[in-house]
């Protein structure tokens, strides 16, 4: 059984000076950080709780990962919440997690917290905390799970999933073999924590003895500035970040790693950042909420599979299967299928107090994602099964379409969906928020797309709907648009 805490006394021993978090108003030495850990875990230990569960509901900063990880050394289970949530929101996943306690700032608790149950402030648990002892004094049962984190898909109803102790110390082996991350790496990381990239990077760095640059909040001039004064080894991104850093458009010639995830990394970016960062090394990875690492694209591929999402990480078995479940041969599309010690519990329903697992009786899961080998071993990623428009009894997936679209320099946004049609049974329709017109896009889609996958209807709008996760809500856009078909 393992604790993402369980380095921190070994590592407080060995280096009681180092640094384990740097912030850009505070420090930590990592003897101090075993210590606080130590007295958060026996203070909620203390707490009279049945469901021993708690609600993070913070900005960056050393209180979140304390919490985090005092409640996971405590044996019990974290549940971050997003603070750009609206007061519904926060509401639906307070029902689903069904915390004993959530601790926020003293703002926020003035704000809501005659509406949301058991708030309290940090800065006073802050006080309680520093009376309990700083040494261990808790004894945990085997493997047990101590992160709730929520996922919407596409329709925007969360649900909420369990994450056992072992699925994350046993995927810090893929930070050692597939980026080569140790002790000696100082790791920025400028994301908000409430994601798990970038949560999963702090607390991953923690455990192998690393040293976390947290930002409290994204800025490119922010990261570049850390980069060029501190002796940052590693960062953690997403490509929007990236695109944030190309428009400050300064050089830094420092060696370094990057580590991508959360979307497709464009190859047109990823040429322009090595003009500005030409001694970096670049991985991408491909993931799920629910089934952490996938695959990855290393440096090394990167140039030659560009268009592929790399190789199974350390530790994963991928399968590529038809839906009569036979294995598909290589660049033959079908549903992929993940094997590892990676994966979620399962889902969480409160109600009933059961988990609901997403494995098979051979341990293998799916979040319905279609794709295929080359004859390489590389995997390429087409699109989600739910999304997937019959037209004529072809399979077509939006995404193809709407990575060509989005090329374009007229257009924001852009989503392509599936709608009725009594002859083909469904047409590709493009939603687009942007400048551009129909005539000139479907030029620009002949010169990239087979002739059946160009949208044959189109439509225009300022806004698209999204999900909490800042994705397409692509249930509610479709009830838009088939609204609009009706109407006219």
């Amino acid at each position: 059984m393992g604790n993402i805490t369980e380095t921190y006394q070994t590592i407080a021993k060995l280096s009681p000076k180092k640094i384990a978090i740097h912030t850009i108003n505070q420090q930590i030495s990592y003897q101090e950080w075993d210590e606080l850990i130590n007295r958060t875990a026996n203070w909620l230990n203390s707490l009279r709780s049945e469901t021993k569960t708690i609600g993070i509901l913070l900005p960056n900063g050393i209180p979140f990962l304390q919490f985090f990880a005092g409640a996971s050394k405590a044996g019990w289970i974290a549940v971050p919440y997003d603070l750009k949530w609206n007061i519904n929101e926060l509401q639906k996943r307070t029902k689903l997690s069904n915390p004993s306690i959530i601790v926020t700032t003293r703002d926020i608790y003035a704000k809501i917290n005659h509406i949301i149950p058991c708030l309290t402030a940090f800065d006073e648990c802050l006080q309680e905390i520093a009376q309990f002892e700083p040494s261990p004094a808790v004894e945990l049962d085997d493997d047990p799970s101590f992160y709730i984190g929520f996922t919407s898909g596409t329709t925007g109803s969360p649900k909420a999933f369990i994450r056992s102790q072992d699925s994350w110390v046993s995927s810090f082996d893929c930070n050692r073999f597939d980026f080569g991350l140790n002790e000696s790496d100082q790791i920025l990381i400028p994301g908000a924590l409430i994601h798990s990239h970038f949560l999963y990077g702090a607390i991953s760095t923690l455990y192998l003895g690393g040293t976390v640059f947290l930002c409290e909040k994204f800025s490119s001039s922010t990261i570049l500035s850390w980069i060029e004064s501190f002796p940052i080894t590693t960062i953690y991104v997403v490509p929007t970040m990236i695109e944030a850093l190309l428009k400050e458009g300064i050089q830094i010639d420092k060696p370094i790693k990057m580590l991508s995830s959360g979307a497709k990394w464009a190859e047109k970016s990823k040429i322009e950042i090595r003009q500005l960062f030409p001694n970096m090394t670049m991985f991408e990875f491909f993931g799920a909420s629910e089934l952490s690492f996938i695959t990855v694209l290393s440096d090394r591929d990167g140039l030659q599979k560009a268009n592929t999402v790399g190789k199974p990480c350390y530790g994963v078995e991928i399968q590529i299967r038809r839906p009569n479940q036979e294995l598909a041969n290589p660049n033959e599309t079908g549903k992929i299928y993940v094997r590892s010690n990676y994966v979620i519990n399962g889902y969480f329903e409160q109600s009933k107090r059961i988990i609901n697992s997403i494995q098979d009786v051979h341990r293998w899961a799916t979040v319905h994602d279609m794709g295929y080998f080359d004859d390489d071993g590389f995997l390429s990623i087409v699109g989600r099964e739910q999304n997937m428009i019959l037209y004529g009894g072809i399979n077509i997936f939006p995404e193809e379409i709407e990575k060509v679209i989005s090329t374009h320099p007229d257009v924001e946004e852009v989503a392509v969906i599936g709608l009725e049609d009594s002859y083909w049974g469904q047409v590709v329709a493009a939603v687009i928020k942007g400048k551009s017109n129909s005539l000139e896009l479907k030029r620009f889609c002949k010169l990239y797309l087979s002739s059946y996958k160009i949208p044959r209807k189109w439509f225009f709008q300022n806004d698209m709907p999204y999900t909490t996760s800042g994705k397409i809500a692509r249930a509610e856009l479709i009830k838009q648009i088939e609204s609009k078909v009706t109407r006219h």
